[in-house]
């Protein structure tokens, strides 16, 4: 029998061994014509219903009598005759619902023939199924096709974490038997096993959006180079087989690895992957998926999106980097796109405010989807993430290195805050109390310098011309003037668009400024001084009295130096005096004094260069003594 030939012809398919077929099995729309010895030797089923179709062939012979009998009433020749005649001796089986259909039937009719069969990962689950089907089994003959696939199985397949993701995924078209079997069960137990061996810091975020750097292609390459030294085991070579499986294999998967407690990075990796696969939009450089891909439904895109949202570790991984948290960010404009509910948005956002500092402005920037909304980016929903990232970091254990992070992060994302702040600065729609509760939800600490934060006013002031005096002091109240840099004072003193009172404080202590590093010069010109004594001293001793003539000139020169700079050290004290003096002035002075003001303004115009404008405010008014407290007390809370 190994040397038989097969053939098919249409919908049929015969095997050609030099004998005439005395079988025919039907499966799906495919009929088998086939040999009787060969089937009963191997499949137990096969034999049984070949057996009681000899016993009692009385109808079908009935039904070919007529036919033929049909055919002599329609004249048809005595061949014809013979041809029905040798049908009826033929055995006709129907195999209904077998399992991997008739191209899996075919495999199993040839290892009956004994003809060598190629068994993969991708058709051994269906093989398995038909040697059930068929009760292939060891006790009715040996090395027969329920053992042969379950070696494969075992020898093969559940050692290989990729061919069982193919097993698994051939398995949806053969439930509920694949399941009976445990050939499901065994794949995902397999894959959870060797996803454990699996290092999660070797492979980065499944993330590829063309936005990396040259150093990303490099870290790639090692990676590769790692992963192939490991015998192809890590995530890399597997996680984007994951999509081959259909959402409820994958949900069990998922479900699997949680129960396991497997590392949170490698299940969010999978999940990332998966939905990277099946929904569109989340990467802003790939929309639409592949033309081979079938574009599952939007309610299914919302299915997933919340399975993998629900199953997303909230804890911040050791691996998080600026592609996971851009990926993060894709969910979530995703999620708000798919009207995903509350509670699903609120798990992302509170996980994308655990790894905050990794973001970029870009990332920031979510376009508002609510009509209820006017602004053209959504501030409440970086608001809600910023308040996450504040929570998370305050319940972070401190010790040394551990602070240092936290300092570290949370300056980052104060500049991060100030850029965003200054992007959405010129949205006309944007509510100043929007603009200030945002700026002042990050502590004192979080910004070295405000100069990020003042050009954000300075933004907002000039998109808002039309708010009332007050308004654009409680705007400016978020600034710490101490804290801006003397560029900054430089073009806040001249910047028309600041309330009097701002400008005021800004030239006073860029005075203060200006002292300070004159002082520290003064200090550091003695201290160089000190020095070059010391070192005039050597130079005598070995280079004789003409080398100490000249470094007793330079040291004359730099003390005259210092003199002068003294000098200027003290009209400068002078000028802070007379400015004390003039706010001092402004803070007593009564409400008709208007013709004073005047005055004092023109001689501060003459004075320092700089344009004012005609409104003049208590400089201890409350609301800039408010603004600055709420930033702290917000930060206590």
């Amino acid at each position: 029998m190994a040397s038989e030939k097969s053939s098919s012809k249409g919908q049929a398919w015969f095997c050609t061994t030099g004998l005439t077929s005395d079988v025919k099995i039907e499966v799906d729309d495919m009929t088998f014509h086939l040999h009787k010895f060969p089937l009963m030797s191997k499949s137990r089923k096969l034999h049984e219903l070949i057996t009681e179709q000899e016993k009692n062939p009385t109808t079908s012979r009935i039904t070919r009598i007529q036919t033929a009998s049909e055919s002599n009433r329609c004249s048809e020749n005595d061949r014809e005759e013979e041809e029905i005649q040798e049908e009826e001796e033929d055995c006709l089986i129907t195999l209904p619902d077998f399992p991997g259909g008739s191209e899996s039937f075919e495999t199993a009719a040839k290892f009956c023939y004994g003809v060598k069969i190629d068994i993969s990962a991708s058709n051994v689950a269906a093989l398995r199924c038909a040697g059930e089907y068929l009760e292939m089994t060891e006790e009715y003959s040996e090395e027969n096709l329920i053992s042969k696939t379950e070696r494969f199985l075992t020898h093969s397949v559940l050692k290989n974490i990729k061919h069982c993701i193919k097993t698994l995924t051939s398995c949806e078209g053969l439930l509920p038997l694949a399941e009976n079997l445990g050939i499901v069960l065994r794949c995902i137990d397999a894959i959870v096993s060797k996803a454990t061996s699996s290092d999660p810091s070797l492979f980065g975020w499944p993330v590829n959006d063309g936005a990396r750097n040259n150093e990303d292609g490099v870290e790639n390459e090692r990676r590769k180079v790692a992963n192939a030294t490991r015998g192809g085991n890590g995530m890399d070579s597997w996680l984007n087989e994951l999509g081959l499986l259909s959402l409820p294999f994958f949900k069990r998967l998922i479900f699997a690895m949680k129960a396991l407690n497997l590392n949170g990075e490698i299940i969010e990796s999978c999940l990332i992957h998966y939905a990277k696969k099946y929904i569109p939009g989340i990467s802003r450089t790939k929309r639409k998926l592949s033309s081979s891909s079938n574009v599952p439904s939007e309610n299914d895109q919302r299915e997933l999106l919340e399975i993998v949202i629900a199953n997303l570790p909230v804890e911040k991984s050791s691996n998080s980097t600026s592609n996971s948290t851009r990926f993060l960010f894709g969910l979530l404009r995703t999620a708000n796109i798919l009207n995903a509910s509350e509670a699903c948005r609120a798990a992302l956002e509170k996980k994308i405010g655990s790894q905050l500092e990794q973001a970029t402005l870009d990332d920031l920037l979510i376009p508002s989807y609510s009509y209820l909304n006017e602004t053209l980016y959504d501030v409440d929903c970086v608001e809600r993430i910023l308040r996450y990232f504040l929570e998370e970091l305050d319940n972070r254990s401190v010790n040394r290195i551990e602070g240092e992070e936290r300092s570290i992060a949370l300056m980052l994302v104060g500049k991060l805050i100030d850029g965003y702040l200054s992007e959405i600065a010129s949205d006309a729609n944007l509510k100043q109390e929007k603009f200030f509760d945002l700026a002042i939800a990050l502590p004192d600490h979080a910004r070295l310098f405000d100069d990020g934060l003042y050009r954000a006013v300075d933004v907002y002031l000039k998109a808002h011309p039309w708010i009332p005096e007050a308004d654009r002091e409680k705007i400016c109240g978020v600034l710490d003037c101490q804290k801006l840099t003397l560029e900054a004072c430089t073009h806040a003193a001249r910047n028309e668009r600041l309330p009097l009172r701002a400008v005021v404080q800004v030239l006073f202590f860029e005075q203060l400024q200006i002292r300070h590093a004159i002082a520290g010069g003064l200090l550091e010109a003695d201290h160089g001084g000190g020095e070059e004594e010391e070192a005039v001293v050597v130079a005598r001793a070995q280079e004789g009295g003409s080398t100490w003539r000249a470094a007793v000139r330079e040291n004359q020169v730099l003390r005259l130096d210092m003199d002068s700079m003294r000098t200027r050290v003290h009209e400068l004290e002078r000028e802070c005096s007379t400015m004390r003096k003039a706010i001092e002035k402004i803070d007593k002075m009564e409400p008709g004094g208007h013709v004073e003001i005047v005055g004092w303004r023109n001689s501060l115009t003459r004075k320092f260069g700089c344009k004012f404008k005609t409104q003049v405010c208590d400089s201890h008014e409350p609301a800039v003594n408010e603004a600055r407290k709420g930033r702290s007390h917000r930060h206590h809370q």
